[in-house]
């Protein structure tokens, strides 16, 4: 983005100024990661986290014996933040109805950065060194055998559970996908009686696992055979660090690059050519809204999670 006036008079006056107080909470509550992790801040530059890999133990001693020496062992971990960013064009027939103009941005941005904040946390790929995630992380299958009701779902999060205290961790949450709730909810004892009846019975569907809460995020969903659905871990093991929160800044005297465009080039329109798409917003009557926040993730093992799929338990 090519900012010539970034934050001018006439675009800045379109929002209140506790727009981006507003998406930054909102995007924390559309993101499974972030209230499911702890929050810290961190400097631009990266934080190095210190982390308690082993307690010292004590042992009994006999009468006049020396005690024994023992010490804690440390590791560390390194945050580094990376922008996460999108830009959102309107029309200037949008300053006719503030309201509307508001509650468009609302909407969608928080879920824009929450679900992009997710989806990268869960997946596999992420934007540089030092920032973890957790799509290795060993696979849980739930979906139930069609003739053993030993291997149910039911089994299949039990199993979830007990992987993590064998891997030292503390199952404290679940990240769920609405595909993972569908599955939930369709579960049903031997008597045709659901699973979950009374999280049916209190109108809010599947708000703990095993006593532990859940939160929904479409972030977590990989689409595949099998399909991951969720995630389970011990989250108290993982920090979310952000440098200042979201940022939001508006311009209505910049030119943006909104992908490419082909352009026909040469005598007679014999050939194409691919050029970037700008969008001069005074000339096009347009504004748009630019947000972004600085932010990183780190799990202290990726053992302690488990991906949970919507595979048959074998």
């Amino acid at each position: 983005m090519v900012d010539l006036s970034r934050g001018t008079t006439n675009a800045a006056s379109l929002l209140p100024k506790e727009i981006s107080q507003e998406i930054w909470a909102d995007a924390q509550e559309s993101s499974a990661v972030m209230q499911l992790a702890t929050p810290i801040r961190v400097p631009g530059s990266g934080l190095t986290i210190p982390i308690i890999t082993g307690d010292a133990s004590a042992d009994w001693v006999a009468e006049t014996a020396a005690k024994p020496v023992s010490r804690a062992t440390l590791d560390k971990k390194v945050m580094t933040p990376y922008k996460l960013a999108l830009i959102e064009t309107f029309s200037d027939e949008f300053r006719r109805d503030l309201p509307g103009v508001y509650e468009e941005l609302r909407r969608r941005l928080p879920g824009a950065i929450a679900k992009k904040f997710d989806s990268t946390v869960f997946g596999t790929t992420a934007p540089g060194s030092g920032f973890d995630t957790l799509g290795a992380a060993t696979a849980v299958p739930i979906g139930p055998h069609a003739t053993d009701v030993k291997k149910n779902t039911y089994s299949g999060l039990v199993k979830a559970y007990t992987d993590i205290a064998a891997a030292s961790g503390t199952l404290d949450g679940w990240a769920l996908s609405s595909q993972a709730k569908g599955l939930l909810l369709g579960q049903v004892d031997s008597t045709g009686r659901p699973l979950l009846f009374n999280d049916i019975q209190a109108g809010s569907p599947v708000g703990s696992l095993l006593g532990e809460p859940v939160y929904y995020t479409q972030g977590v969903y990989a689409a595949g055979s099998p399909a991951t659905i969720g995630f389970a871990g011990d989250w108290a093991s993982t920090y979310y660090g952000t440098v200042e929160g979201i940022k939001v800044d508006i311009s209505n005297q910049a030119s943006i690059v909104d992908g490419t465009t082909s352009v026909t080039v040469g005598g007679g329109g014999t050939g194409t050519v691919t050029v970037p798409n700008v969008i001069n917003l005074w000339q096009q009557n347009m504004f748009a809204v630019l947000v972004e926040v600085e932010i990183g993730f780190v799990a202290r093992d990726v053992n302690r999670f488990r991906k949970i799929t919507n595979a048959t338990i074998s």
